[in-house]
Order: structure tokens, then sequence, then C-alpha cells
């Protein structure tokens, strides 16, 4: 099988019993590393009524704990600033501080000691690499390396030993006269970004073949494992696709796809113990082909800004069985956010469904699509607004296709809609992320 590279063998196709094992050692250090170092976690714990390490206990048992969520950190962040008090190494050890955006407020703060940069580093080095990148290959990447956590993807690069040809986002004349004339063969981006490159290319006369890309690596939001995503972006540029999933809290690069090209594998092990949850009720779910739930993760050996239990709201569903690359432990895709979903009429959604059902009609639609809701919040009712793009040089005036496709998410995702055919390269291209819900036009 092509691409069978593996940058940790001895990890990455150990067993998941030999792993656990090992990962028990680890987690009871971590655990009495928060008591000692960390005192949002161990009053967090106190109050649970896990008042010392021991009473913790093993990993096995980890999920009677408490689970730590993203307003927690903010409202540490908040009250013991810059940090918070889950900080549990000196500031001064401190080696990269990344934000987030802070478009819902004040930025949080994100610190890594030394090893812990070295250990996001290393996960991306893993994922990059079953992704298909390789030691002197010419990559142009579309993460900013500024202030957030996604440029942490260059010190994995630096690990592979690629030659790297930064560019992020906003300036796809850049990328691409940096492909064109440096001769890279790599991409790495989110989905969005991949399809909004075929658009600029076109508009520009470029032949996107032409390029010579032979790889692209997408990450940063769900899509690249969606089949008429990765299909039309494939098709576009005569590379293979394949995904990453990380989250800035963690790590980077926690699952990521292989040659296999069967779903994401478990990258960052040693580092993070990850579990699935039922996301209404909390409860813990075997890793078991075809569950899927919501991924909760804790920290094996962090030093700056452990976490324990902390919902990612990141909803996947589940496969299991040996592939030909030799990874072993279940793999996922994810299908979107908790907190992204809607309910219409009782039927839990998740926008990204809606695109598996547009799978079905390649060749008609472009596969972008956006749900309008008619009310803000979770609740909707039917029917459910979306509007959906048609392929390039398709008729968006085609009721047998509108009608096709609203049946089809009927069948599909028990959801009535009202499905609107909007011409092709009217829904906005993103540079970096995609909207599938848009709230604008909502009472």
């Amino acid at each position: 099988m092509r691409d069978h590279a593996i940058y940790d063998p001895e990890i990455e196709t150990r067993s998941t019993n030999a792993q656990f094992e090992i990962d028990r050692i680890s987690y009871k250090k971590q655990v009495r590393y928060l008591f000692e170092r960390s005192s949002f976690y161990r009053e967090k714990l106190e109050e649970a009524g896990f008042d010392t390490p021991e009473k913790v206990g093993d990993l096995s048992e980890i999920g009677a704990l408490p689970f730590t969520e993203k307003d927690e950190i903010r409202a540490t962040q908040a009250s013991h600033g810059p940090f918070g008090a889950h900080l549990a190494a000196d500031a001064s050890d401190l080696r990269r501080v990344f934000s987030t955006s802070g478009t819902t407020g004040t930025p949080c703060y994100l610190g890594l000691t030394q090893n812990d940069l070295d250990m996001y580093a290393t996960n991306v080095a893993r994922g990059y690499t079953a992704g298909g990148f390789k030691r002197g290959q010419r990559l142009v990447v579309g993460f900013n390396a500024g202030p957030f956590v996604a440029g942490a993807v260059y010190y994995g690069f630096d690990k592979i030993g690629a030659s790297v040809i930064p560019v992020g986002t906003g300036n796809t004349e850049r990328m691409v006269t940096a492909i064109q004339r440096l001769g890279a063969t790599g991409v790495s981006c989110t989905p969005s970004y991949g399809l909004y490159l075929i658009d600029w290319c076109r508009e520009h006369s470029i032949d996107t073949r032409g390029l010579g890309l032979q790889n692209m690596i997408t990450a940063g939001e769900p899509g690249g494992g969606d089949p008429l995503i990765r299909a039309t972006i494939a098709d576009a540029f005569g590379c293979t696709v394949r995904e990453s999933m990380g989250i800035g809290d963690i790590s980077l690069s926690v699952w990521a796809e292989d040659a296999a090209e069967q779903g994401m594998h478990f990258i960052a092990r040693g580092a993070v113990h990850a579990e699935l949850i039922d996301p209404a009720s909390g409860e813990v779910k075997p890793w078991a082909d075809g569950a899927s739930g919501e991924l909760v993760y804790t920290a094996l050996n962090r030093e700056a800004m452990p976490l324990l239990r902390f919902r990612s709201r990141d909803h996947v569903v589940v496969q299991t069985g040996e592939t030909q690359t030799g990874r072993t432990g279940p793999r996922i895709r994810c299908v979107g956010r908790t907190d992204d979903m809607l309910i219409v009429r009782g039927v839990n959604l998740f926008p990204t469904a809606i695109r598996s059902v547009l799978d079905q009609f390649n060749g008609d639609v472009s596969g972008l699509f956006v749900v309008k809701p008619k009310q803000v919040g979770v609740k909707q009712e039917p029917p459910l607004p979306v509007s959906v793009e048609v392929a390039p040089g398709a008729d968006p005036h085609n009721p047998e296709l509108q009608s096709q496709i609203k049946l089809a998410i009927r069948e599909r995702l028990l959801v009535t809609t009202d499905v609107t055919l909007v011409a092709n390269n009217t829904l906005p291209r993103e540079t970096y992320k995609s909207k599938l819900v848009d709230y604008s036009k909502a009472g």
C-alpha cells in the first residue's frame, strides 16, 4: 500500500491493551501532578469527593470523575488571569503562548512548556506522516503561524524533515505562485480552503491538475473525509486527500488518516487518553464498530495546562477492524460538533449530515450548502430551510433535483426541509472554515 511510512512504528502499531497498561502508569503520575500543582483541579476533585490521588483511582475508573468544560477554562482565566488556576507549571517555563480568536469575548490563552510543545509536534509528525507527507517534500501550509495554536503544525513538519513554505490564510495568489515556482507537491489546509482553491484557480484560468500536487491533508473542520468533498478536491488536483483532527487545548493531530483511508487513527498515543461518551447522559460508551458519541480527552503527561476529562463537543462515528497499514486501535470519522446540532421536531440533526446526503448527487451539486434556520436556537420547526449550490454548468432552476434532494434528506435524516437551489459560485467560499448554519434571517 502506498504512503505506508510510520513515524513512530513501535507506538503506532502497539496493541491497544499494551498501550492501556502504559497509560495507566502515566495517568496516576498525572493525577498526582494535578493535586500538587493545579489548584483548579485539586479543588474540583475535592468537591466531587476525590480528595486524594488514591481516591481518584485507576484509569479504568476515570468515568466516575467530573468533566471539564471549556466554559470552566474561560472562567478560571477570567478570575485568575491570564492563564487560569489550572496552570500547573511556572509561567517562566512557558515556551509558547497561543490564544483563541476572542470572537466571543476575551481570548483564552494556551501555554506550552518545551515538553508540551514537543508533544504537539510529535503528534503532528505522526499524523502528517500517516497522511503521506515525506522528508524533503515541499509543502505549502494554509494555517497561520501567528497567535493561534494551528500554527504549531510547523514544528511537526520540522520533525518530518519537510521543506515548508508558510503562506497562511488570505493570500491564495501567493500560495499558487509558491506551488508553481517552487514545485511544492503537498498542501495542508482546511477542506473549505481546498474547495476555495479550486474556484480561485478556475477564475484565474489556472489548470489545477497542472499544479502537480500529490497530496492534500485537511484539518480544522469536518469535511475532508466526506466522499463528495474529497472527490471534488482529488479530481480537481489529481492528488490524494486525507484528513487530520485535533483540538487546540489537547494537541494537534490527535487523529489522522493513513493510506488505508478507512477513518482517522488515534495518533496521540501515550500523550492523551480518549473516551467516547453519550453527549446527553455523559455515560461512557464502548469503542465498538458503528458506535457514535462525543470525544472526551485526558492529558497523560502535560506540564503547563493539563486537562482532565475535557469535553471536546466533537461528535464521531467509530470504525474498527484491522487495516493493511499496521496501525492499531479504533478509527473515527467526525460528523460534526454536538453544540452545532439542531433539533427539528424531536430529530437530532448535525448540519454535516446533509452533506452526506448530497454525496449521492455528485455531478449535480457542488457540495456547498447552508442551513438557514427560521428562529434562533437549537429547536427548529419544519420545514428547515436549506440552500444547496448546484455544480458548475448545472441549472439551479431544476424542480426535479430540488424534490429529489428534499426527499433524500427526509428518507435519510427524517427531517423535512425547504430546499432552495442556488447557482454555482453563489454561496461564499471561505479561506478558512465554512459556516454551515446561518442565523442572519432567523426571527
